[in-house]
């Protein structure tokens, strides 16, 4: 990351990062620069990586979100969007949050990869995803955003690093061949109560089609996905809100469950 970032794109970085200072939603960076670009927003998300990292942050994978067609028609896109995960991020499965980690909290479930060789675009094809795959793990994404009532655009997100907060893996892991990835079935429950469920089938209509997506993607940024890495591979079904005190549990067929509680 050795690119040289504008006065504007620094700008809207430190205006997203003041979220946290103030301790609530900032406005959205499109109301800054009404004519953000998605170029010019990722921009903004690598820069604020390169902060994070220069203050110490590991970088573990990639999430990928707006993988379902009702989110892409909803921002008026045609294509993903992708973040970055960070070793700050991560929580084992089980484990109770602090709320205060975090602005704006909604709960995702999906499949995470887990890769054995790297993935450098930008003629990676689903099969190429699958060969480089050691595992495949349930996973609960925390996903989070630093622009108040969550009023974003495309740009808006993006530049917040794909409105990427949090993330849990569960234990179980499975190889590519024992599983099938577009059939596996999840049901995610808060508080007990059943919220929703879907499959595999629903990012892209496959979650190794999300990943190939991503390889080609960060090719146009000289990114590439690393042996070791972990990639979030989209959310199976609708994201739902938490607060203080809540429990969530996703259960996978073939893939078992993932546990969080938030602190009261």
């Amino acid at each position: 990351m050795t690119t040289e970032y504008s006065p504007k794109i620094i700008k809207l970085a430190r205006h997203l990062a003041s979220a946290w200072e103030k301790g609530k939603g900032v406005e959205p960076a499109t109301s800054l620069v009404p004519d953000l670009s998605a170029d010019e927003a990722y921009q903004v998300q690598l820069y604020g990586i390169k902060k994070e990292v220069t203050n110490g942050a590991i970088i573990t994978g990639k999430k990928i979100g707006l993988t379902s067609k009702a989110m892409q028609n909803l921002l008026g896109v045609d294509e993903p969007d992708y973040g970055h995960l960070l070793d700050t991020m991560a929580y084992r499965n089980g484990a109770v949050i602090p709320f205060n980690r975090l602005l704006q909290p909604k709960v995702e479930a999906e499949l995470a990869f887990i890769l054995k060789e790297d993935l450098i675009g930008p003629y990676v094809t689903s099969m190429d995803v699958l060969l480089a795959t050691e595992a495949i793990v349930p996973a609960l994404e925390i996903v989070d955003s630093r622009i108040k009532d969550w009023q974003i655009t495309l740009a808006d997100t993006v530049a917040d690093n794909a409105s990427s907060g949090l993330y849990v893996l569960g234990e179980t892991r499975k190889k590519i061949e024992e599983i099938d990835l577009k059939q596996i079935g999840m049901n995610l429950f808060k508080n007990e109560r059943l919220q929703n469920s879907g499959m595999g089938a629903a990012a892209l209509g496959n979650p190794a089609k999300c990943v190939a997506w991503l390889a080609n993607k960060l090719a146009s940024y000289q990114i590439y996905l690393k042996a070791g890495e972990v990639i979030l591979s989209g959310a199976l079904s609708a994201a739902v809100s938490a607060a203080p005190g809540d429990q969530f549990y996703a259960k996978f067929s073939d893939l078992g469950e993932v546990h969080i509680t938030f602190e009261k």
